[in-house]
């Protein structure tokens, strides 16, 4: 989908502890720093739908399982990605696109890193049902 990438990223296993690699200003995908924040969502609970209208989302799930839903109302078009320890990739959404996401795993922790600090003006949110996807 245009305006959707998926970057894979780095894991360092460790005997001690392992390491998750995020972002570097350097990737390709890079689009500026605003913010970074940490969001859960629960097994079986869907978030969304919510459109930016500035804000780049670099998303990436360090913890549990999330399947993000992305839809072009323009074009009538979803896309869909599972992201986890076993499918690690940052998901990169340019602004004007829905997105909506579920928890799959026991516990769900996304990483956000947004290009831009948030603003209650300059995103959309709309109701679930508001958008037909069949979860």
């Amino acid at each position: 989908m245009d305006g959707v990438v998926l970057t894979p990223l780095k894991q360092i296993k460790h005997p001690l502890g392992d390491l998750y690699h995020a972002m570097k200003k350097s990737d390709k995908d890079f689009s500026g720093f605003g913010e970074a924040y940490f969001s859960t969502v629960n097994q079986g609970c869907t978030k969304g739908w919510k459109k930016h209208t500035e804000m780049v989302l670099n998303l990436i799930v360090p913890m549990g399982e999330v399947k993000f839903v992305i839809y072009n109302k323009d074009l009538e078009e979803f896309y869909s990605v599972q992201l986890s320890q076993k499918n690690y990739q940052r998901l990169t959404i340019k602004p004007g696109l829905w997105v909506s996401f579920r928890g799959l795993g026991d516990t769900n922790i996304l990483l956000n890193i947004a290009s831009i600090e948030h603003s209650q003006n300059e995103s959309i949110n709309v109701d679930l049902d508001t958008i037909d996807y069949e979860w």
